[in-house]
């Protein structure tokens, strides 16, 4: 059978068909959550390296804290402050939060909020490696190493 075309064009319907079954439209839609292997876990902080080979070691794990929820929703503690957010992830190892709604109290000296907070919207990649989640920032900017909570 020979489609019809109106001035030698394929009518619009015929198009957008082809289209789908090209996968064009279809194919650019990311996955909800491609990391679901992190949907219903916690984790605290164990460290953080830097690009620099800095290395920051929080006083007290359990006072920095990330739980995944099941519907990219997220709940966090850094140090003092507590806060919610989103997380979403468009393929493999892929890792994008979202902005974070936290309290904004004064932690007091040696408090390593005010650093994860700045880095927050920087953190592009994870990994889970021999149990530990590792959050690495953009630019080789540096590594969040987590441990189960």
């Amino acid at each position: 059978m020979k489609c019809k075309s109106l001035n030698g064009r394929i009518p619009l319907l015929a198009a957008v068909v082809l289209g789908f079954a090209a996968g064009g439209a279809l194919a650019q839609t990311p996955p909800v959550n491609a990391a679901a292997e992190l949907d219903g876990t916690s984790w605290q902080l164990v460290q953080f390296q830097g690009g620099d080979d800095t290395i920051l070691i929080p006083d007290d794990k359990s006072k920095y804290t990330i739980t995944f929820d099941f519907n990219g929703r997220l709940n966090v503690r850094f140090d003092c402050n507590r806060g919610r957010g989103s997380w979403e992830s468009s393929g493999p190892n892929q890792l994008r939060f979202g902005l974070l709604a936290i309290t904004r109290a004064a932690c007091p000296p040696g408090s390593l909020h005010d650093h994860i907070v700045k880095h927050w919207e920087f953190v592009r990649s994870y990994t889970i490696t021999d149990g530990h989640l590792f959050l690495s920032l953009m630019a080789d900017g540096g590594i969040y190493e987590f441990e189960p909570d």
